[in-house]
């Protein structure tokens, strides 16, 4: 049993995978690994990969953890200059997130091919992959809940995880609607920025993740939805 980790600054995200296949997942906020770790972590595990933008603290946990109760030491991704037929374009690889190169890797791999990856997080980052492999570069702006937060803490409405139905670009008539709708529009006029650069066959090469890669997904209507990208991109830096 392998137990896979993709641990972000807002949630901790985990899938158990045996002979390939996904047993288990779910999720939790990282804030509460302070206390404790997902109760539905099972007994016995061979192996823990672990992808991880939250910091030492949190990593510093993790291997405890894993050393008290499985015995195990946890093999943490890091992002290289090449790997599984990726060439990264950043002169210091160290630089760039690794939930960002594992996302490459396993986008890259599944297309196997030119590929556009948006992860739409805390952050929303997007990058673009060459059809031999190469970066190309890549966008990193705030996620919904970071511009709401920065623009009106504790007023405007949270944005995380909402549906499509919930979505609203009109003119806000007082400033919270205004705030909440201002966001949308930005968001939307990102994803029709993406979605309007790729044509024919390159849309199919667009993947979508994160916490509101659903609600991208959805105003797209086009692209691949994959909400364990990252954890994907784990057999590809870790075999």
């Amino acid at each position: 049993m392998i137990l896979d980790i993709d641990v972000g600054n807002t949630l901790l995200k985990w899938r158990t995978v045996e002979a390939g296949v996904v047993q288990d997942r779910g999720r939790c906020p990282t804030k509460e690994l302070t206390t404790a770790m997902p109760a539905q972590w099972p007994a016995q595990v061979e192996r823990v990969r672990i992808s991880n933008v939250a910091g030492p603290v949190v990593a510093s946990l993790l291997l405890a953890y894993c050393e008290a109760r499985w015995n195990c030491q946890p093999e943490f991704a890091v992002t290289r200059h090449q790997a599984a037929g990726v060439t990264n374009s950043y002169s210091d690889p160290s630089r760039m997130g690794v939930d960002r190169w594992l996302a490459m890797l396993a986008a890259f791999n599944d297309s196997n091919g030119a590929c556009c990856v948006v992860d739409c997080g805390s952050a929303i980052t997007v990058d673009y992959v060459e059809q031999d492999g190469q970066h190309r570069g890549g966008f990193i702006i705030p996620g919904l809940r970071l511009m709401s937060e920065s623009l009106q803490r504790n007023t405007a409405e949270v944005l995380v995880d909402r549906s499509i139905e919930q979505f609203k670009t009109a003119p806000g008539q007082h400033t919270s609607a205004a705030v909440a709708h201002g966001i949308n529009f930005a968001f939307q006029a990102l994803q029709e920025k993406i979605t309007r650069e790729l044509d024919g066959d390159s849309l199919d090469a667009l993947y979508i993740t994160g916490g509101d890669g659903v609600l991208f997904h959805q105003l797209a209507g086009v692209g691949q939805l994959h909400p364990d990208l990252v954890m994907e991109g784990l057999h590809w830096s870790l075999g």
